[in-house]
């Protein structure tokens, strides 16, 4: 007897494994509309519906892409506290961004094509 779930049992585990691929990608994007601070860029996640994202998840990834030269951080004062971070895109980052838009639209599409191919495979009884 084969029992089928209504749902995945792990759907949080899912849709973390897919982020993990993309967040780079989405954050370079987002830094790309416009300049912004760690707490920003993670309201600004949320807002487009990737559910909450915790700054221990952000701030590295902000920090690794300022190493390798895909943003860049300057300090602004903050109306209500210390002085901010605030990255932004390099050139670098944008060429970067491009090329990954490319390479994610080709995934995607394949993956899509493969979710959405007839199956023609002989059925069982």
């Amino acid at each position: 007897m084969v029992v089928v779930e209504s749902q995945p049992a792990d759907d949080n585990e899912r849709q973390t494994q897919l982020l993990r691929g993309a967040l780079d990608m989405c954050l370079l994007a987002l830094l790309a509309r416009e300049p912004a601070h760690g707490y920003e860029l993670v309201r600004r996640m949320e807002t487009a519906g990737f559910g909450a994202i915790s700054y221990g998840t952000i701030y590295p990834l902000l920090t690794r892409m300022r190493r390798l030269g895909l943003v860049a951080d300057e300090q602004q004062v903050s109306p209500t506290g210390p002085p901010r971070k605030v990255y932004a895109l390099t050139e670098s980052g944008r060429v970067h961004l491009t090329a990954w838009q490319h390479q994610w639209t080709r995934f995607a599409d394949t993956v899509a094509a493969v979710l959405t191919a007839p199956d023609h495979s002989p059925t069982r009884s």
